[in-house]
């Protein structure tokens, strides 16, 4: 079998796909995307080519050592989210040829359903309970939201009192009825995320994620020695290179590799290998589309160490579709008391609307993330 072609689509809200196609009709299906970036990944995918036309797709191993390291320059988010979407297409071809699903490639599952979670509040945090609430008639009981907004680099008693009292909020109307963990976001400094920890703590938040921007990861360690709330981080890490002296430094409790980023599930599944030697818990970042899901997914089936789920169902960035209208099989993602079970269809266990997708490519997104400023005019963390 040999690859003949490779075909790009960037669809809405904000997602990239890639169509590998082979000489026997098989076509493997992968989600090569940065979020803001799509076009620049897309240009790094098409520079693959070249080399990927005539090449036995079976053979993921060399393939992904050579486009990681064939090219001197290696890592990073746009290289590694090209390989990322690559990778994903190689294992839903490989599964289709076998007939298999990859999680029974790769060994075969761990667990019968994986926790998920959904997120509330958007991106300036507001009307969480209301929608917690109705969701929590849906069967969820697992959310994710912002911890705050803006917050400057030393903000006020005021800028934290609001955000406690957001939390107790919550805390105080659900009880013990829900779960939530609170994204930081990079947007909280290493001064004010000592205080703001310390203050949440009675609340019992599920997780706090990055604590810190991933440039200050030397705080993990830190802040995680002065509060008992378990951090999270890894969504803006791209390979085990980069997660290997972060989870040597100590201080996260869960790690979010995000397997459209970093380097696809043949990376993923030796991240999450990595934080398991760590007695570090998997949550795959994944804000992101159904093949994404369906790598992320793939890890988490076979890792003893997943924890929770990400997924993008009725986020805040899903302007133009949502997370399963590119899907035929939307019955395989049913979510039941905030549960999924194993996808079982051959590769990847996502069918995808093929005609759709051609048809939405037409039309393709310009998202590109906010750009915030403080009231002073100076540069706030998004």
């Amino acid at each position: 079998m040999k690859i003949t072609a490779l075909r790009l689509y960037h669809v809405a809200p904000r997602w990239q796909f890639l169509a590998i196609d082979t000489d026997e009709g098989i076509t493997g299906w992968g989600e090569p995307v940065l979020e803001g970036r799509a076009e620049t990944v897309g240009a790094a995918v098409k520079e693959c080519e070249s080399y990927l036309i005539g090449k036995n797709p079976m053979n993921i191993n060399a393939i992904w050592q050579t486009l990681y390291a064939g090219g001197f320059y290696r890592g990073g988010p746009i290289l590694m989210s090209a390989l990322a979407g690559i990778d994903q297409a190689l294992w839903d071809i490989k599964g289709k040829y076998l007939s298999q699903p990859v999680f029974e490639l790769l060994g075969g599952k761990v667990r019968d359903k994986m926790k998920t979670y959904t997120w509330v509040g958007g991106d300036d945090p507001q009307d969480e309970v209301k929608q917690m609430e109705a969701l929590l008639q849906s069967g969820w009981d697992t959310f994710k939201l912002n911890g705050c907004g803006r917050l400057k680099m030393l903000d006020s008693n005021r800028a934290i009192n609001q955000v406690v009292a957001r939390i107790e909020k919550i805390r105080s109307h659900f009880g013990d009825r829900v779960d939530f963990g609170l994204d930081f976001h990079g947007r909280v400094s290493a001064p004010m995320a000592k205080v703001l920890l310390k203050e949440l703590e009675p609340y019992r938040p599920l997780f706090v994620e990055e604590p810190v921007l991933p440039e200050f990861a030397e705080y993990y360690s830190k802040l995680a020695d002065s509060t008992s709330i378990p951090l999270a981080a890894g969504e803006r890490t791209f390979s085990r290179f980069d997660v290997k002296s972060i989870l040597q430094a100590g201080g996260l409790s869960i790690l979010q590799p995000d397997i459209s980023h970093a380097g696809g599930i043949s990376e993923g599944v030796k991240i999450a290998s990595l934080a398991d030697c760590h007695n570090v818990g998997l949550a795959p970042h994944c804000p992101l589309g159904p093949i994404a899901l369906s790598a992320c997914l793939t890890v988490d089936f076979i890792s003893p160490n997943a924890v929770l789920q990400e997924q993008s169902m009725g986020i805040h960035y899903n302007k133009g579709a949502d997370l399963f209208d590119y899907v035929v099989n939307k019955e395989d993602f049913a979510i039941t008391d905030g549960y999924i079970r194993p996808l079982t269809k051959p590769g990847l266990g996502v069918v995808i609307d093929e005609a759709r997708v051609i048809d939405a490519a037409r039309r393709p997104p310009h998202w590109h993330n906010p750009v915030w400023h403080h009231e002073d005019g100076g540069f706030a963390e998004w």
